[in-house]
């Protein structure tokens, strides 16, 4: 198995509703690494390195997000994939 990278733009009600912090627990669970951060457009941005189905798992549910959030739209694209020790939020 290999190790990918991906990007991810969210855009809807995904700032000031626990997105990030959501997406940094679900990453955690999937053993996926990289960052979550606000964009000043409103939307935000996750890059995300690990494993093809971990990923897959995790852009899926970017898709939903937290109870609070309306996702619009994810657009993703492919990303090397970067050694990160952790998730984090920013």
């Amino acid at each position: 198995m290999g190790k990918f990278g991906k990007r991810a733009l969210v855009k809807g009600r995904v700032q000031g509703v626990w997105y990030r912090g959501s997406t940094q627990k679900k990453a955690k669970e999937l053993g996926v690494t990289g960052w979550a951060k606000n964009l000043a457009d409103g939307r935000v941005e996750v890059l995300m390195c690990g494993e093809a189905a971990a990923l897959a798992e995790l852009e899926s549910w970017l898709h939903e997000g937290p109870p609070m959030a309306r996702v619009e739209s994810v657009a993703v694209t492919d990303e090397p994939w970067q050694a990160f020790d952790s998730f984090t939020t920013g």
